[in-house]
């Protein structure tokens, strides 16, 4: 675990101030800087009905992400195009049950040269990412906290309609082992009908905060309560302008996910969204990865 970002998210408090301190505190470094266990989709199981509905967007096309920005978009952003995503298998890595265990995973088996981006919480809303994406058409997925984007639901819709789907990440931003079992499903449940209500799709997926209790039996049965398939965790949590390595040769592997927060200059010594962004491409494309959408991955319970 991130020894940094532990100290700092450890001194998290409850309410809406605490939540605008903490998403200061976390910054420029991976949910707190949590470094779970590595855990795989062998462990692979169970969502719930509904849960899977793509979001509605002309660019959800399998594969489609990065090949659909042309060079001159990537220019603009002073970045040079990602090679595209292969088109994601038929037969998905991932195969979700709709009741029993959900799997916990930080990567997905795949021989495809392929990473995935996950973004947290939601604190830091600028119109220049919505942009970004936009152009570059690079796959996300938002694992989004309710007290942080209650302020501003809107920011995030332009980006579900790209394709992007949006999951599930608590109320408040608890540690989730300190919780008891009833305010564990509070903070999930709660923010499952918040999203589902404002989105129009049930979160598929849940990452605890900081990765906290991930492996353990209560936050397992929290989670199949209140909807998500599935408890999301990373491989490499991305910091101002480089990545911070689970392996210890410091390399991504094909189908690692990957973890960054919706974080601003204040939080980023002085960077923006949009240039943390442009330098986590920069360090997928340097070791010949491209980014493909997670959910193509894995697949939602049947019925």
């Amino acid at each position: 675990m991130n020894r940094d970002g532990l100290s700092r998210t450890r001194t998290y408090a409850a309410g809406a101030l605490a939540l605008l301190a903490f998403a200061t505190a976390c910054g420029d470094n991976g949910d707190g800087g949590a470094k779970p266990a590595a855990t795989t989709a062998a462990s692979a199981a169970p969502q719930p009905a509904g849960a899977a509905a793509a979001p509605t967007a002309a660019a959800t096309a399998p594969g489609a992400a990065p090949a659909g920005a042309d060079a001159a978009a990537w220019a603009k952003w002073k970045l040079t195009p990602l090679a595209p995503a292969p088109a994601p298998p038929a037969d998905k890595p991932i195969k979700l049950a709709k009741t029993g265990t959900v799997p916990v995973f930080s990567d997905v088996k795949t021989s495809d040269k392929v990473v995935f981006i996950t973004i947290d919480d939601g604190a830091e809303k600028d119109p220049k990412f919505v942009e970004m994406l936009t152009d570059l058409k690079v796959p996300i997925s938002m694992f989004l906290t309710k007290d942080i984007v209650k302020n501003d639901y809107g920011y995030f819709k332009p980006l579900q309609a790209l394709g992007n789907h949006i999951q599930n990440h608590t109320v408040t931003h608890p540690v989730m082992s300190k919780l008891s079992a009833d305010k564990q499903k509070s903070e999930i449940c709660d923010d499952q009908s918040a999203l589902t209500q404002q989105y129009g799709t049930a979160p598929l997926l849940f990452r605890p905060p900081f990765g906290d209790g991930a492996n353990t039996a209560m936050l397992n049965t929290s989670v199949q309560e209140c909807g998500p398939r599935a408890i999301v965790l990373w491989r490499e949590s991305m910091q101002i302008h480089d990545m911070q390595y689970q392996a210890a040769d410091k390399k991504l592997k094909p189908g690692d996910i990957i973890l960054a927060h919706f974080r601003g200059p204040k939080e980023l010594k002085g960077a923006t969204m949009t240039e943390m962004f442009g330098d986590l491409l920069a360090r997928i494309q340097e070791q010949g990865f491209s980014v493909a959408r997670l959910e193509d991955y894995v697949q939602a319970p049947a019925g």
